[in-house]
């Protein structure tokens, strides 16, 4: 299974975007889906994560502006990231994550957030 992210850009502080992340094959073959972020300098760090069953996580840092969802049909997961700041400026990583198996990563897709 290969994972396609895309999505990323230029926008100004305040404004929203929404990335998507396209798998090849089926998504319910992984426990879970998510997204991280890398910023220069930084590890990379998990944003929000979504279970097979449907069970959400998200950093504090964008609970409240980031929405994760996924639809099935599409094998696709979503991220909609609304009032975005400087600091969310990354390379944004989609994963998928399987028990007992090595994680697959996306290419990554930069969001840069201006002032």
């Amino acid at each position: 299974v290969q994972l396609q992210a895309s999505g990323g850009g230029l926008v100004q502080a305040g404004g929203s975007l929404r990335l998507s992340c396209a798998a090849s094959g089926s998504i319910f073959s992984f426990a879970a889906m998510g997204w991280y972020r890398q910023a220069p300098g930084n590890q990379r760090d998990v944003v929000a994560r979504i279970t097979s069953g449907g069970v959400i996580y998200y950093a504090d840092s964008v609970k409240g502006r980031f929405t994760i969802s996924r639809d099935n049909a599409k094998n696709t997961v979503y991220l909609q990231m609304n009032n975005l700041k400087q600091e969310d400026t990354a390379v944004y990583y989609c994963n998928g994550a399987r028990l007992g198996s090595t994680d697959y990563w996306g290419q990554g897709t930069l969001v840069t957030v201006s002032s």
